[in-house]
């Protein structure tokens, strides 16, 4: 069961929101119903999950809803029609009291203009979420203290907001929403606000973080980078409406409409993809105990120059190349260790195309793609590098 589900939302601002439901059943487009009506059509028909520990990307221009959307999530803005299951359990049925208690439970918001209290400090203002609930003042400042830790801002406890940057105002924001613990943190455009350096910084900040706590997050952008940076999948918005749901990898590569295409032309594919995207199953292998006549077989027949060698615990310990081989038989050798080359490169799946130009480029072998107990998980040719670089219909753009 995902953490949360949304089904058949739908938020139309104005009076009798149920003519526009109507009107919107029929066919109707935004701007026609804002015409005929008056009523402003938020949401349409949003229809996604999100499951726990991930970070789900809500994207889209001015205007698309994607902000209308995050507060339908907590019932800041409370939806037209549809289904909000948190856990399974609708929260658009909860009293006002269970609500509440959702709100100071398992979500919490950050802001884009930070939202502190002047007048009170640092701490003060990460502890007011629990100070609120009722929590004794020990437990809620050591839980502040935690939190600001955690974001960077040890030490900067009794300062107040107008004596911090932009970008340390929003990590109080964000250590103040830490200090509840939530389930899911709901972030709404929270570093648009901030210079592009800062910003940067930020969406290092928490990744880092989010690597550590495993937090459901939900994250609002209007940037197409910062969503693909942060995001394990992206959800784009139009007029309200859903226009594609996917990994970085699946929207840059298969665009849903012309809309998408647009949005995502120009895009360095270098940045976004990772070694996990391109790499290919070995096409052969051999155990550090066999012979050079088997490694020949397998490279003839796989008409390959190269092939990697597994110790005996199936890790990879290096690679024989044809030259070797040839050799080690005429030789007599029964076995390749002798000839197995250790110091080849390898990479993790997680590492950026833009790391393995340059290592596959000076390779005399495949670029290994080893998991964390160095077991080989694929590899990547030079040609599979070049052919990802190329956007998808680039030959024809050229033309």
């Amino acid at each position: 069961m995902s953490k949360l589900a949304v089904n058949n939302l739908y938020k139309i601002f104005g009076p009798s929101p149920q003519r526009g439901l109507e009107l919107i059943k029929q066919g109707l487009g935004k701007d026609e119903i804002l015409r005929k009506t008056g009523l402003t059509v938020g949401v349409n028909d949003a229809n996604f999950s999100v499951e726990e520990g991930e970070v789900f990307v809500i994207m889209g221009l001015s205007g698309s809803g994607k902000s209308t959307l995050v507060r339908c999530l907590n019932r800041l803005i409370d939806p037209t029609h549809g289904e909000i299951r948190l856990d399974g359990e609708d929260i658009l049925k909860l009293s006002t009291a269970e609500l509440r208690e959702i709100r100071r439970k398992k979500m919490s918001m950050v802001f884009q203009n930070f939202g502190l209290l002047p007048n009170r400090t640092v701490l003060a203002n990460v502890e007011y979420g629990l100070e609120i609930q009722g929590i004794d003042k020990g437990e809620r400042s050591e839980k502040a203290t935690e939190s600001l830790r955690k974001v960077g801002l040890k030490g900067y406890e009794d300062s107040y907001p107008d004596q911090l940057s932009g970008g340390m105002k929003q990590r109080v924001g964000l250590a103040r929403a830490l200090a509840n613990d939530p389930e899911i943190l709901l972030m709404d455009e929270a570093f648009s606000a901030l210079d592009p350096l800062i910003r940067g910084d930020m969406q290092d900040e928490l990744l880092e973080l989010q690597a550590d706590m495993q937090r459901t997050i939900i994250f609002i952008t209007h940037d197409l980078d910062e969503a693909l940076k942060l995001g394990d999948r992206i959800m784009l918005m139009k007029d309200g409406r859903t226009v594609q749901t996917g990994t970085a990898e699946e929207i840059l590569t298969n665009p849903a409409d012309e809309y998408v295409r647009r949005f995502v032309q120009g895009v360095n594919r270098s940045d976004v993809l990772s070694a996990r995207d391109i790499m290919a199953k070995p096409l052969a292998t051999i155990s550090i105990t066999q012979g050079p006549r088997l490694a020949l077989k397998e490279m003839r027949e796989h008409n390959i120059e190269s092939i990697f060698v597994l110790d005996q615990k199936r890790r990879l310990a290096g690679a024989v190349v044809i030259d070797d081989v040839s050799q080690a038989i005429e030789q007599g050798k029964k076995s390749v260790e002798d000839i197995v080359q250790e110091d080849i490169n390898t990479v993790t799946p997680d590492t950026n195309i833009s790391d393995l130009i340059q290592l596959t480029l000076n390779s005399p072998v495949p670029l290994a793609v080893v998991d964390e107990k160095n077991r080989l998980a694929g590899v990547i040719i030079k040609g599979s590098v070049l052919e990802a670089m190329i956007p998808e219909g680039g030959t024809e753009d050229a033309e």
